[in-house]
Formats: C-alpha cells, structure tokens, sequence
C-alpha cells in the first residue's frame, strides 16, 4: 500500500468518538526529553526520513511519532488527555473538526515562522495562532475511467450530475458520521445547495441508488471498480475520494501511462485544510515550536505531495511531475465558513443519518 493509501485509509469517527490506543513509532525516547519532540498524530502521518534527519540536523532535536487509530480518535484522545498530554505537537485535525478540539483548549498559542507564506484563506484562527495550517485536500468524486469508456457514457462532474439516471447504482460514498471524506462530501453538499437545500438533494441521491460504507477504505478499495489496490471486485465505478487518488494509482506503474485509469469529478469537492499545533501542557514546548517552524519550510512543505499526497500550504512549493500530470487542482471547491461547520455539525450528520443510513 502507498503512502497515499496509507492516509486515506484514516476514516475519522466523527459521531461516537472512541479513544485510540496509541502507538509510538519513530526515533526513541520520551516525552519530557529536551532533545525529542514527539508529535501526536492518526496513524497514516507520513515524513520522509531524511526530512526528519534534516530536523534534527537544523535543531539537534529528534522527532517521536505516537500515531492514533484515525484522524477522529486521535483529536478526542488529545481532548480526553488536554492539559497533560502525550506529547509537544498535534497533527492532523482538519477544519471539519476544528471547533470542537478549539473549543476544549486543546492547544497553545505559538504563530510559526514563515505563516506569511500560507494564504490567509487557510488560517482559520489568525486571530489566536493555535494551529497552523500544514496542508490540503480535495475530497472529490472519483471515476472508473474504463467503465465510462466501455458504457461510452460520459463521466459525471458536478453535484446535479450524480443525480441523472444515467448515473444510478453507480456511487458509494461513505458515512458522515464514522468517516472524514464522508463528512466532507456531506460539506460539499451544503456547501453547494445550502443549509436549506441538501437534505433534497440527499434524497434525490439515495433515490439514485448511492451506496453508503463505513469508510474510505471499504469504499476505495472493496467497492470501487477502479482501485488498483482493493479486491478488484468492486461494481461500483463512483466513489468519494480525494482529487489526489489518480495520481497515486499510477506511482511505480511502468512505463508511466498517458493518463490514469481514474479521474476526478472536479465539481463535486470539497476543500479540507489539514493543521497541526502546540499541545497546551506540552513538556517540550521549544521544541515543539521548532517543529511547527520546520512544518513551513520548503523541505516539509515539499515532502507533504509525495509522502502523503496532499498539497502543501507554503505559497512557492514544488509539486512532483506525478502531481502535475496526473492530478486535479480544484480551482472553486465547495466551501463552509468554519463558524457555520462548528454551529450546525453535530445536526447535520444526525439529520444526514436519519435520511440516508436509517
């Protein structure tokens, strides 16, 4: 499984959080040591080796990783253990869950050198610097391209086609309250219809035959037609994923194709910003600000595509040519202002539930 993989696998437990038991992995050593920082993450955070060697080469401080069961859990783990925490520096809660580790006073203030460089569209708490933003991702539609090809149907791209007849019994999405891209979809559709209109679209969508899973795993590469990495059996030629899976489908593939064999809905998505920040209580808390910094800088922010295909936030960071050739860049994704996502959350996946899942 490739790193890309690795990560989209985390489908975060949005309702029922359960706690993680978390695993240290990386460089030894504890917590309270000043020369080891330890980040606490979901367990498909992924960094190069030789950026974790340049780290310690920058600022003498080695990196311990204790990774979470996914992005979900390890965000209430931190909430469960704030104030004495397991470690310096949290990765990974995105801004569909935002709020809520925000309002636990989950972390401490520290603004991280070379912010300047990040679009203030991505700094969702400018105002008090208890995160920083590291990276993003499209969570978009994705298609089997021989299937479309074969149909000679052409693929879906906007919200309204996924409606058609043409496409029904075609789509597996997973769930918003038990995974990430499936809460984020759910945001796409308000996003688009509005708080007062994508509860109609959802049951013209449930109407068309979508297929709801539990997560992205089981969507990717047990339904979808199109996963070179699943069973191979899947029926299902739409699936939720992100605009970054066609190129992870062709890394190590020989020779290099044209073109992926999957494409990407580019109007179905939805932006997610992925953020990283000091632990309020930390013991090592200069070096988990030197971390912070070094989560800028251009050999981070550059290792971010090809370790965990994601985009990274540093205006000037170089994308890999797998990136650029075969990938999505999404110029108007869906959007939900951060204040609306915190006052109507918890409500929406109910109401998501009770209409498509019961």
């Amino acid at each position: 499984m490739n790193s890309y993989l690795r990560r989209a696998v985390s489908t975060a437990a949005i309702g029922a959080l359960g706690v993680a038991t978390l695993a240290a992995c990386g460089d030894s050593g504890s917590g309270s040591d000043s020369k080891t920082v330890t980040v606490v993450s979901h367990d498909s955070f992924q960094v190069s080796k030789g950026v974790w060697k340049e780290f310690t080469k920058q600022t003498g401080y080695k990196v311990k990783v204790v990774r979470g069961a996914d992005a979900g859990a390890a965000v209430n783990q931190a909430i469960l253990s704030k104030g004495n925490p397991q470690g310096d520096v949290f990765f990974g809660v995105d801004n569909t869950l935002l709020s809520r580790a925000l309002d636990k006073g989950v972390f401490a203030p520290y603004r991280a050198k070379d912010l300047d460089t990040v679009p203030s569209a991505l700094q969702l708490d400018a105002a008090k610097h208890r995160v920083t933003p590291v990276d993003t991702g499209d969570i978009c539609v994705n298609y089997d391209r021989k299937f479309f090809a074969d149909k000679k149907l052409a693929p879906p791209n906007t919200f309204d086609d996924l409606i058609k007849p043409q496409y029904k019994n075609l789509l597996v999405t997973e769930n918003a309250a038990t995974s990430s891209p499936g809460l984020a979809f759910l945001l796409g559709t308000v996003g688009t219809y509005g708080a007062d209109g994508w509860q109609d679209y959802w049951k013209k969508l449930k109407g068309n035959g979508v297929e709801v899973v539990d997560g992205w795993e089981q969507a990717y590469n047990d339904r979808f037609s199109g996963s070179s990495g699943g069973s191979g059996k899947g029926d299902r030629p739409l699936v939720v994923s992100y605009a970054s899976s066609p190129p992870a489908e062709v890394v190590g593939v020989e020779p290099q194709p044209k073109e992926g064999p999957t494409g990407v809905a580019t109007g179905t998505c939805f932006r997610q910003i992925e953020f990283a920040g000091l632990l309020d209580g930390a013991k090592n808390t200069k070096g988990g600000k030197a971390l912070l910094d070094f989560m800028l800088s251009k050999t981070f922010q550059e290792d971010v595509p090809v370790s965990m295909y994601v985009n990274p936030v540093r205006q000037g960071a170089k994308l890999p040519e797998v990136f650029t050739k075969y990938g999505a860049q999404i110029a108007k994704p869906a959007t939900v202002a951060p204040k609306e996502i915190t006052d109507n959350r918890e409500q929406w996946i109910k109401s998501w539930t009770s209409l498509v899942v019961r």
